[in-house]
């Protein structure tokens, strides 16, 4: 059968490569799975409930928003689109006050959820979203009075019986009919729902099917949040290569009776973040080794410096890396699990260091890029050896037209605004036509979606062009002596060290750059007690001479790499945690995907920023 619906996927396994395990995850103390017959039978059920118990028709928006990735979820996206209901997928960490925005601009009928906590905090927004029929649970709870009662269970909704009014609905839904709608969590202002269709994310992923490194019947673990583009996409791609899906969350994954350990993966996709504190790990337990021991970690350790994808080893240097290969990183390799092909990250820029020093030890690390609006993979490393280049996020794919416009702005030779053709651009962003005209271009008669990222392509191995973001067009920094600084890269090569965890360049109208620096509170800890400080408070500690001397000489090293109006002259360091939502619910500095929320920054730490040039 040829794929041309998102339901088609889970049909396609079925007819090409039926999995016993489909999709599964842990449940009550193990393992639960269901087979892709299993997925059809309650998708359909789904379905038949949705159309006969709740009278959904096409066209009704529908939220499913859960605390970690679950079956359930697939299911009824799945049913949801059978029917032609549109699936409003948001994250469970953002406010209320965004629930309840996101709600009633989409007019939300129905919600489905997982996690107890989470249902409350859904219900309680019926009181000021009209459109809210119902809220449903993917857990058999008894909800507390405050959140409205009784949240009945998901399948309270399942009906069985002929199928024929459903297959008549399926028969209408055309590929280019809305699929989702996708809010982004955008730095500043409201998020805007991006509207996708099911042949803007199928076209998407049969682009990178030839790419993905796996065989009918491997596994992929999943712990990404499935309401995210990036993962959604993953997850159809995970049904059209017959591979075997376990959801798990990220406290799951290590350790000696981790997921890791349990699943032994194939492949997974992760964002950068989660590779760094992998890696900070296995940095700090090197630290904690004594004797050769110690001294071959490190030696092992500084043979990925000069790695470079596909580079040949002769001789003597061969012969050193195989002896690291066996002695130290094969360990690496078997901490996760022993089976890995490869490790696919997107939705932040990863820095270089980390995806050399992966893919040095046996465990390639390859980067894409792409947005929400482009479902969402522009571009693509590759995983044979000569197709990816450190430091760029691939080559374009196949269908997928880019272009370096450099015509309104102040770049540096060769790079501009990235700009993209291709038929899985969005149909545009809900209830937004000037929003969605603003990000659209037309140049020579043709019609090109902005992507607000700045690039440039290099030339890299196998003759290809590589595509390499270099910022984020709104992010740019003027200096009040005219200058522009790109934040990002100064932003990156500080966050390479351990002692940082955060941090955020401030420069716009100002005489010169600075940087907000949120340390790594367990790295510098650890720091203190080697180096005879005292750590009482990290308030009182950043306070602390020796302290600071340390942070300046990180600074101090990163500066060279960067123009003289680029480096960052002074610096704060804060005793605080930058995350999508607070305690209380209130707005936090990062967006659900780890960006950073300068508006929200700026505004917060006015004080410690005007010190800075005061």
């Amino acid at each position: 059968m040829e794929v041309t619906r998102l339901f088609d996927f889970l049909y396609y396994q079925q007819e090409n490569f039926p999995q016993e395990k489909s999709f599964g995850y842990r449940r009550n103390g193990g393992w639960q799975y269901f087979s892709t017959a299993e997925m059809i039978d309650m998708a359909n059920k789904v379905s038949l409930g949705l159309l006969t118990k709740l009278g959904v028709k096409p066209g009704d928006k529908i939220v499913l928003v859960t605390e970690q990735n679950r079956p359930e979820w697939v299911v009824m996206d799945i049913g949801m689109q059978q029917v032609g209901a549109i699936n409003v997928p948001v994250y469970p960490t953002i406010s209320q006050r965004e629930y309840e925005y996101i709600f009633n601009e989409a007019e939300v009928k129905y919600c489905f959820c997982g996690g107890a906590e989470l249902v409350q905090k859904v219900s309680k927004t019926k009181e000021n979203v009209p459109s809210l029929a119902k809220v449903f649970s993917f857990d058999e709870v008894v909800a507390p009075p405050e959140s409205g009662g009784e949240v009945p269970f998901w399948k309270s909704i399942w009906a069985e019986g002929s199928m024929s009014e459903v297959e008549k609905i399926k028969a209408t839904i055309k590929p280019d009919d809305l699929a989702t709608i996708i809010y982004t969590s955008g730095t500043t202002g409201n998020p805007k729902g991006v509207m996708l269709s099911h042949h803007n994310i199928v076209s998407n992923i049969k682009a990178v099917a030839p790419i993905v490194p796996v065989t009918p019947g491997d596994r992929a673990l999943s712990f990404l949040p499935l309401n995210h583009s990036f993962e959604r996409a993953v997850a159809y791609a995970y049904m059209y290569f017959g591979v075997s899906v376990t959801f798990t969350g990220t406290d799951n994954l290590g350790g000696e009776h981790g997921d890791f350990q349990a699943i032994k993966p194939h492949i997974f996709t992760t964002v950068p973040r989660l590779l760094e504190k992998v890696y900070e790990k296995i940095y700090n337990k090197g630290l904690e080794l004594r004797g050769l021991k110690r001294m071959l970690f490190f030696w092992a350790l500084s043979l990925t410096d000069d790695y470079e994808f596909g580079k040949k080893y002769n001789g003597w240097a061969a012969f050193k890396r195989r002896i690291a290969g066996k002695l130290v990183f094969s360990k690496w390799r078997a901490a996760l699990g022993g089976h890995m092909k490869g490790i696919v990250t997107g939705a932040s820029a990863c820095p270089v260091k980390i995806a050399r020093i992966f893919s040095a030890a046996g465990i390639p690390v390859r980067e894409g890029y792409g947005l929400t609006e482009t479902s969402p993979a522009l571009t693509i490393s590759r995983f044979e050896e000569d197709g990816a280049l450190p430091g760029a996020v691939g080559p374009v794919l196949d269908g997928i037209k880019l272009m370096i416009d450099a015509s309104d702005g102040n770049y540096r030779p060769g790079e501009g605004e990235v700009l993209a053709q291709g038929p899985n651009i969005m149909m545009g962003y809900y209830k937004k036509p000037e929003a969605t005209a603003d990000v659209f271009k037309e140049i020579n008669g043709e019609r090109w979606f902005c992507t607000g990222d700045i690039g440039k392509f290099v030339p890299g191995p196998g003759g290809r062009q590589y595509l390499k973001i270099t910022d984020r067009k709104k992010a740019l920094l003027k200096t009040s002596g005219g200058k522009y600084v790109a934040p990002q890269p100064i932003e990156s090569a500080l966050q390479e060290n351990f002692l940082i965890e955060q941090v955020m360049v401030i420069g716009e109208q100002r005489k010169f750059v600075s940087a907000l620096i949120v340390p790594a509170v367990a790295a510098l800890r650890d720091w203190c007690g080697s180096h005879g400080v005292p750590f009482t408070t990290m308030a009182g500690v950043l306070q602390n001479e020796k302290v600071r001397e340390r942070y300046q000489r990180i600074v101090d090293k990163c500066n060279p790499l960067f123009s003289h109006v680029e480096q960052v002259k002074k610096f704060q360091l804060l005793d605080a945690t930058w995350e999508p939502v607070k305690a209380d619910g209130t707005e936090g500095e990062l967006t659900p995907t780890m960006k950073l929320k300068r508006r929200v920054i700026m505004e917060k730490y006015a004080t410690e920023i005007e010190a800075m040039y005061a």
